[in-house]
């Protein structure tokens, strides 16, 4: 086996979720999705902590993209405007191939618990980073944490949406609509004139 390959993090993925999906992620072990990959153990912990991190090791990189979109924003940009250049930045590692995984990432997600908490961990860290860009561009941090927790559910319905399409409409078109959809839905969360008025 080669101690070194150019395409290693990339083949060790494909191994690992290959194999989650087909023997569970409990039922499957590091040795495994080397050998799977044509690597060695050595190898997949240079690019991985642990198999965990298979699933969700993109998500540092998203919150950086994500922060990175807001602060290269215009500085007159809107809390909406700002969570746009977010979704637009991370288009770079929202890809076809990223479609693809995140359909498995998703099966395997939802059949372990334990999984799903150190995802929510994750989502939080993501939230944490969007909320503290807006507070850097002046938003309050009422304003951060909502803008946040906001550009978050976009960011899932979207990519619920992106993996359900028939369509290669890119990432952020996707991410446009879904933010879309919330802020119309948000309305009816404004107080409505009582009927006597």
């Amino acid at each position: 086996m080669s101690r070194w390959a150019p395409d290693a993090r990339e083949r060790l993925e494909t191994a690992a979720l290959d194999l989650f999906v087909e023997n569970g992620y409990e039922e499957t072990t590091v040795a495994q999705i080397a050998d799977r990959a044509g690597l060695n153990r050595a190898t997949f912990f240079r690019h991985f902590a642990d198999k965990r991190e298979v699933l969700f090791g993109g998500e540092d990189t998203l919150a950086e993209l994500f922060a990175d979109g807001i602060r290269a924003a215009a500085p007159d940009a809107t809390l909406t405007e700002c969570l746009h250049a977010a979704f637009a930045a991370a288009e770079v590692a929202m890809t076809p191939q990223q479609r693809a995984k995140a359909a498995k990432r998703v099966l395997v997600v939802a059949a372990n618990s334990e999984v799903q908490e150190r995802g929510l961990l994750k989502h939080a860290r993501i939230a944490r980073s969007i909320s503290a860009a807006l507070r850097e561009r002046g938003a309050d941090e009422l304003t951060a944490r909502l803008g946040a927790e906001v550009g978050m559910l976009a960011f899932s319905v979207a990519l619920e949406r992106w993996m359900r399409s028939d369509h290669d409409d890119p990432f952020p078109a996707h991410a446009a609509a879904a933010l879309s959809d919330l802020q119309a839905r948000a309305v009816q969360l404004a107080p409505q004139p009582s009927a006597s008025a």
